[in-house]
């Protein structure tokens, strides 16, 4: 899966003031991503707000980044949740022809057990007829998906073949890399130990940050995976507080006001999230214009 090693960004979704999915937004921010240098684009994450978006909503999502890339890309589609047999169904009957994965998160709210999520990623991995990226993110699943488990699988079934790791916990990540099958990818789900973890032979990230600053960011984990270590760390820094700040209020009201602030799509949220309150939108703006101004 050499398509994806390096930066996929997870494509938010650009709402206008009347909370409509703006198309003519979402247009601006896929060409973004990709003239910037992006490896590859992830639809309907959890960035996406999917929670939140209707069915028709979703496949005009779909639809426009799928003709938007125009091949340019792989796209990976994000398919996952709670349900296990509604996940299975959408794998038997949906087209994936546009697409060279899946990413599915590990089931949230249920807190299943590590046996309950290996019997969950099983059933996918035998309906799915594309390639399988796990999708650890304990913060907002309540549940952790160990390395053994991770491992299981990706020694189970030759479909699984990564893990969007976002524990936040790097002797996690070091447990994946060192443990993992060949050629099964630890992609960092954190952008602000994206880095470190290409350092230790992480093969990349999915990235919130890498969508506003997609030249930087890309470039940053290509210098990781070629070893130029000090060049790649400048770039660290120089993006480092703005990656605390679009995760300070939550994800994606962070990133949507990065976008406000560059002109390209409007900070709306749906509820039950709520924009960026004064003080950080004006600390976003801030760097925005401080970053384009060092140009």
């Amino acid at each position: 899966m050499q398509s994806l090693i390096g930066t996929g960004v997870a494509l938010v979704t650009p709402f206008k003031k009347d909370f409509s999915v703006d198309i003519e937004a979402l247009q601006r921010i896929v060409n973004f991503s990709i003239d910037g240098g992006v490896e590859y684009l992830v639809v309907m994450g959890t960035t996406a707000e999917n929670a939140t978006l209707t069915s028709e909503e979703k496949e005009l999502v779909i639809k426009t980044v799928i003709d938007v890339n125009k091949g340019r890309l792989p796209l990976v589609l994000g398919v996952g949740g709670n349900n296990t047999m509604e996940i299975v169904k959408e794998l038997k009957t949906r087209d994936f022809s546009a697409f060279e994965a899946i990413l599915s998160v590990s089931p949230y709210y249920n807190k299943p057990t590590q046996e309950g999520i290996y019997q969950h990623f099983k059933a996918i991995a035998e309906a799915s007829p594309i390639p399988v990226i796990l999708y650890n993110v304990p913060g907002r699943t309540a549940s952790n998906m160990l390395p053994s488990t991770v491992i299981r699988l990706a020694n189970d079934f030759e479909n699984v073949v990564a893990i969007k790791e976002a524990a936040g916990d790097m002797a996690q990540a070091l447990q994946l890399i060192k443990n993992a099958p060949k050629d099964f990818l630890v992609i960092s789900g954190d952008d602000m130990i994206a880095l470190p973890i290409v350092l230790a032979g992480g093969a990349g990230v999915i990235s919130v940050i890498g969508q506003g600053y997609p030249k930087e960011f890309s470039e940053m984990i290509r210098l990781g995976l070629n070893r130029k270590v000090n060049e790649a760390f400048k770039t660290q820094y120089f993006l480092a507080d703005c990656i605390d700040m679009i995760f300070e209020q939550g994800n994606p009201a962070g990133i949507k006001q990065v976008f406000q602030a560059l002109g390209i799509a409007d900070n709306t949220v749906r509820l039950p999230l709520v924009a960026v309150d004064e003080s950080l939108a004006s600390r976003l703006n801030d760097f925005v214009k401080s970053s384009i101004k060092a140009e």
